[in-house]
């Protein structure tokens, strides 16, 4: 049987999961500032006391957070937690959304700090999940909707959360859910509290641009909400690993592969986990895709609440062998394209179907019964053989990409999903040329007058190509990736690398 976990408990400490401590009312009832009767205590952390109160002059209950520190402290230190707690209150008290607990006061008496704000008595996401297994995508997209809502309120006051995480999300028995603890959150305008050389937030949820040292911003935050989402979707964290040092490499050298997720969702999900933040999705283009996800689905299809889920659903979870993607995954299963492409979701200048892009060359099929028959160059390699249909390309083929070359190749995205069948050329064409344009569009091509000097060819996988991939016992290899070959406009070389060196 699942406990809900009160809001109080993660408010406690904002450096911890939170550990519940049960008590019985006080003999003698305690007020604090003349208008909130404390019942008991509900949690306790690192940073605080939570206590259940009574707002007397209001007659509703609510949870009171109390500074506590331990013994010890010095004085130094004690004025800036204290700052830190009012920080949170204020940070709090700022955002007026539905997914975002409200704080109602805030209170100093007696030396003491108080924060009042709404009872929660829900589950977080992370005991949903760890108690009931992967959530229905349908729902996990309704909780997406929510949270990003949350994190754009945020965004847009100049606040950064730093620490979206699954046991920091609470989730009502009605689908809504609250996002919780502000108490690392980070002002854009407020950077007084930022110490240099720590890290603060979840280490299964940090973005690697972070790791890399690069100070939180909103496209962090919707990094870690893309892992949130993924946790939630799949049963367990993208990169999660047995110890920090591990997680840590997780983040900044794995892709993690989707077994239960397709379409818009999956497409959200890869396309802000992308390592590069420029070329990751925008909250916009996000929103776009998860209205497509939460639409009115087809007559006779159940629609599961998260409230209501007991079971994860029973799906393969077999993997596609295939090339490891660099850092360069913007979307998810070529289910999405149908209606994504239709609804114009990426929403950048080079996008749109019915927009001239100067930039874009040929697009050709490879694999078997294509334009090209082989093609082995490898993601972020070169290749000093001109790009054209009836030429092969063997991984020997491959350059020196600081010599003059023809071509650089980025692996745009690659369809891992064994029971999808090839969609069509005229599906995968026009989906394989917007991904290039939005790389092309993206700092990923570092080269500042590249508009002018350079284009990108297109290639899509030919159904053999894509069952091959499919097939473990096939001899032909196969590859389900769609790729961009940067090249330059005119017929002269490339002179050094275009792509951004990390």
């Amino acid at each position: 049987m699942q406990y809900p976990r009160r809001h109080a408990d993660i408010l406690a400490g904002s450096s911890i999961s939170g550990v519940t401590k049960q008590s019985e009312p006080t003999a003698h009832q305690r007020t604090i500032a003349g208008r909130y009767a404390v019942i008991r205590e509900i949690g306790r952390g690192g940073m605080g006391i939570v206590w259940l109160a009574e707002d007397r002059t209001i007659g509703r209950q609510v949870a009171i957070k109390e500074l506590h520190l331990p013994a010890g402290v010095g004085s130094t230190e004690r004025r800036v937690l204290e700052e830190r707690v009012l920080r949170e209150a204020r940070t709090a008290g700022r955002l007026n959304d539905p997914a975002v607990v409200t704080v109602f006061d805030v209170v100093q008496e007696d030396g003491n700090t108080y924060i009042v704000m709404e009872l929660i008595e829900a589950p977080t996401l992370s005991q949903i999940v760890n108690q009931q297994g992967p959530l229905p995508q349908e729902a996990v997209a309704r909780l997406a909707e929510q949270l990003l809502s949350a994190l754009e309120s945020a965004h847009a006051a100049g606040i950064v959360h730093r620490d979206v995480k699954p046991s920091n999300i609470m989730v009502l028995p009605n689908g809504r859910v609250k996002l919780t603890d502000f108490g690392i959150a980070q002002s854009t305008d407020d950077p007084r509290l930022t110490t240099s050389g720590i890290l603060v937030g979840s280490p299964s949820y940090i973005a690697p641009e972070r790791l890399r040292g690069s100070e939180a911003d909103p496209g962090s935050d919707l990094w870690a909400l893309a892992a949130v989402l993924y946790f939630a979707v799949e049963g367990h964290s993208p990169f999660e690993r047995a110890s920090t040092a591990a997680t840590m490499n997780a983040i900044l050298n794995e892709v993690p592969y989707l077994t239960r997720s397709h379409g818009p969702l999956a497409s959200v999900i890869m396309g802000l986990l992308n390592s590069v933040p420029d070329a990751r999705l925008s909250a916009t283009q996000v929103r776009g895709l998860l209205a497509h996800a939460t639409a009115t689905p087809p007559s006779g299809t159940q629609t599961v609440g998260v409230g209501a889920y007991t079971a994860p659903p029973t799906q393969r979870t077999d993997r596609v062998r295939g090339p490891r993607r660099r850092n360069l995954v913007i979307a998810g299963l070529v289910a999405a394209l149908v209606v994504g492409l239709a609804g114009g979701f990426f929403g950048a200048r080079a996008l749109l179907a019915e927009e001239v892009d100067p930039a874009k060359g040929a697009t050709l099929t490879y694999g078997r019964g294509g334009d090209i028959e082989q093609f082995e160059i490898g993601d972020g390699q070169c290749s000093s053989a001109r790009i054209e249909a009836g030429r092969q390309y063997p991984s020997s083929s491959q350059s020196d990409c600081d010599e003059p070359h023809e071509f650089e190749a980025i692996q745009a995205d690659v369809f891992n999903n064994v029971e999808l069948d090839h969609p069509g050329e005229d599906v995968l064409r026009p989906y394989a040329e917007h991904m290039c344009a939005l790389l092309f569009a993206s700092d990923l091509v570092a080269a500042e007058d590249k508009d002018q000097t350079l284009s990108y060819v297109t290639l899509v996988p030919t159904p053999g190509s894509w069952a091959d991939a499919g097939d473990d016992d096939s001899e032909n290899g196969g590859d389900r990736s769609t790729w961009c070959l940067i090249t330059s406009r005119d017929t002269s070389q490339l002179e050094g690398p275009q792509l951004r060196q990390e």
